[in-house]
């Protein structure tokens, strides 16, 4: 498929998800096939006002085809910030007006831009016209209610390469069985292309969304938390008709362990095995003592005790 100008062979994404898919995260999920990989969302405040830790989330050298996505509500900050996201490369800048986050909303970012279609349509002009590689948007349903296709008409006559639809509303959060029929309705009417995102956890999720609404491209999001082996089931379904790949027990603990080991060099160890906590959380989950070796890893601070801990687990289910 294309965006704009720019061919990706791999239609299946990774979402861009806050404290989750930074770049040893995005690496681990494009070693397993995700097509084009996405920043953590970045305040184009934040950058008009040269926050370090800001500027810090836009590293994706190495990661092509990656997207940096950007939120904000002033079309004005929102287009004089494209310069500084441009120095770091990004293939794609994608625009944030889904994040339900009350913390985001409350500033009139993400999901709020919704109650505004008009205010969406004037970031995306100006984002358009200021960047020399496509702009995209992520959007929900709604706010409170479905206007995701009037949103998405707006966009695309604003200049958008692509929109991605997570079928809940705002005020669904996460909650229920995310709305296909959104991303199907506005699959039909629009003619730049549409990614589906909302409840793909397994391959047939995947097929199914294909299938169903019709989309050019998936975005996976929650179901690739500690499942990184996700976008290689998805791949296996499409291509060959089954899913081949089923990580051990001892896999998944041997990943989240070098996932660990990736974050720490990478951010240090402190950070490093802070952050590392949740993710192995997740690549546990199911498993034979994940609650009570969960505990025990929210206690830890240090590589050597997280690495000692996990390889007796290893031992243990073994």
């Amino acid at each position: 498929m294309k965006i704009g100008n720019f061919n990706i062979e791999n239609n299946v994404f990774l979402a861009p998800m806050a404290g989750i898919t930074d770049k040893t995260y995005r690496n681990i999920c494009r070693s397993f096939g995700a097509g084009m990989v996405y920043s953590e969302m970045i305040s184009a405040k934040g950058l008009h006002y040269n926050d370090k830790k800001t500027a810090a989330l836009m590293d994706v050298e190495g990661e092509s085809p990656c997207a940096i996505q950007i939120f904000g509500s002033e079309p004005e900050i929102m287009a004089e910030v494209v310069l500084k996201v441009m120095r770091y490369g990004p293939d794609v800048i994608d625009i944030n007006m889904g994040c339900p986050a009350p913390k985001i909303v409350n500033n009139g970012d993400g999901s709020a831009l919704m109650r505004t279609p008009e205010r969406m349509g004037r970031i995306m002009r100006a984002v358009s016209d200021a960047s020399p590689v496509p702009v995209t948007a992520k959007i929900r349903k709604g706010w409170d209610s479905d206007n995701s296709l009037l949103c998405a008409h707006i966009l695309e006559e604003n200049g958008a390469a692509a929109v991605a639809v997570h079928g809940r509303t705002r005020g669904e959060f996460y909650s229920g069985r995310a709305d296909w029929d959104a991303v199907k309705k506005i699959k039909s009417e629009l003619k730049i292309p549409v990614i589906g995102n909302g409840d793909i956890f397994s391959a047939r999720d995947a097929a199914a969304m294909f299938e169903y609404t019709g989309c050019d491209a998936i975005m996976v999001a929650r179901g690739a938390k500690g499942n990184p082996w996700l976008f290689k089931q998805i791949d296996e379904l499409m291509r060959e008709g089954a899913v081949r790949t089923m990580p051990t027990p001892e896999q998944r603990l041997e990943l989240a362990l070098r996932h660990t080991e990736m974050l720490v060099a990478a951010k240090g160890e402190g950070r490093g095995i802070k952050e590392a906590r949740k993710h192995i959380a997740w690549y546990i989950k199911g498993m034979r003592s994940a609650a009570a070796i969960k505990t025990e890893i929210f206690k830890i601070s240090d590589f050597a005790t997280m690495n000692s801990t996990l390889q007796a687990y290893i031992d243990n289910i073994l």
